[in-house]
């Protein structure tokens, strides 16, 4: 009896004692949830809203092509003599590439002079038989119709003066016919024909492309087509730069857009534009499958955030703006084109707004934030954004740390209940 007493006693100062850490330990917890309710306030980057001017980064695709690509065609029949250059080399505007019988066409320019000069002696002929017989008419020494004979027959040798001076010319042209010459400078292509065949009007030989400069055409969307005139109201074509960039890594080229076309492509709802590009080592060659990035399109008086800035809530795009006690609230926004690191937005925010442009990861609406000065540059921001992702996935591991360890302190309560049991027995 006293035994069992004893134990009874026992249990119930083991039981008291439960009941006293329990209570203990609930105290704590409030005290813990009462300071966590009272969150420090998150320092972060913040921007007051104003319009701005801001640079666009605009590429386009494009297929490279030679505006002032010629095919060499031969203009003369005649054996072709001679080829004066090598297949693939650079030639320069001028130079003599083809030989047709020039020594045919020399001939029958000599021909062509003769036939003139006999024309020319014809002519002295009849003049001076127009001016005696215009005398004799008037001494009445012939009749008024050999008088008008010799005026026909004056006529005709000055005709003949002409023709005959035609057909020089049309000689002395299939001579320069016969000397084929480069028209443009360029790289020249492989021959189509060989040295010694017959060639006739029309007949194809090479093809010359001008590499430098490299006329580029491409098509521009309909709206930034429209943009751009209006930016060019205030400045010319050519100070809008441009930079083609080509396949395999290759240094990209420098130029300037040289053309804005004026109408709109029905089919495509595009505008046609052309850049020109200095290319001295023929890095490019038409046929070619490029993009055209244009330097110096902008977008002006806009309101625009960094695009860091912007997170993805219920209603679509949203940032956090502070509010009057620097807390954070969601704010939903249309978006409008990407700039860059800036986002340019359309409706929902106005200038004097404040906007978090920090890393939002984590950010929640009602947060208190420190507000941080930021310095306008937004490439900068998201550099520095980037390499800090790995450390969320660390703080996120490491709260699943904290979870785990308040588990293995529940553990405790959790065995305690036998020993409870045994106490109450």
């Amino acid at each position: 009896m006293k035994t069992m007493i004893h134990r009874s006693r026992g249990g119930l100062l083991a039981l008291a004692s439960s009941l006293l850490l329990a209570a203990c330990g609930q105290d704590d917890g409030g005290q813990q949830q009462a300071a966590g309710a009272e969150t420090p306030p998150r320092p972060m980057p913040v921007m007051e809203l104003a319009r701005q001017d801001i640079p666009l980064d605009k590429a386009y695709p494009s297929k490279l092509r030679s505006d002032e690509e010629v095919t060499l065609v031969a203009r003369v029949t005649g054996f072709l003599e001679e080829r004066k250059f090598e297949p693939g080399e650079m030639i320069e505007k001028g130079d003599s590439l083809y030989s047709i019988e020039p020594d045919l066409y020399q001939a029958t320019v000599a021909q062509r002079e003769a036939d003139l000069e006999s024309a020319k002696a014809e002519l002295a002929r009849a003049q001076s038989d127009a001016q005696r017989y215009e005398q004799l008419l008037s001494q009445n020494s012939v009749s008024r119709q050999q008088y008008d004979q010799a005026l026909a027959d004056r006529n005709v040798a000055r005709a003949s003066v002409a023709q005959a001076e035609a057909a020089l010319a049309s000689a002395r042209l299939d001579l320069g016919y016969a000397n084929i010459t480069a028209p443009v400078s360029g790289q020249i292509s492989l021959s189509q024909v060989n040295v010694g065949n017959l060639v006739s009007s029309g007949t194809e030989l090479a093809t010359i492309t001008p590499l430098d400069p490299l006329k580029v055409r491409f098509q521009l969307p309909q709206a930034d087509a429209f943009a751009l005139r209006q930016q060019l109201i205030e400045q010319s074509v050519g100070e809008i730069g441009a930079n083609l960039e080509l396949a395999g890594g290759a240094a990209p080229l420098k130029g300037q857009l040289d053309f804005l076309g004026s109408r709109v492509d029905e089919g495509t709802s595009t505008v046609q534009a052309q850049a020109t590009f200095s290319n001295p080592d023929g890095k490019a060659l038409p046929g070619q499958f490029a993009r055209v990035r244009l330097e110096g399109l902008k977008r002006f008086d806009v309101l625009a955030v960094p695009e860091i800035a912007v997170t993805q809530g219920l209603m679509g795009p949203q940032v956090f703006v502070l509010d009057e006690d620097n807390v954070a609230r969601a704010r939903t926004v249309q978006l409008g084109e990407l700039a860059g690191a800036w986002q340019i937005t359309l409706e929902g925010l106005e200038s004097g707004d404040r906007v978090v442009v920090g890393d939002p990861a984590g950010l929640q609406p009602g947060m208190p934030i420190e507000p941080q000065p930021f310095d306008g540059d937004a490439e900068a921001l998201m550099a520095k954004q980037q390499p800090s992702q790995p450390q969320g996935q660390g703080q996120a591991q490491g709260q699943g740390d904290v979870s785990a360890e308040g588990g293995q302190e529940q553990a405790p309560d959790e065995s305690s209940a036998p020993a409870q049991e045994d106490a109450a027995e």
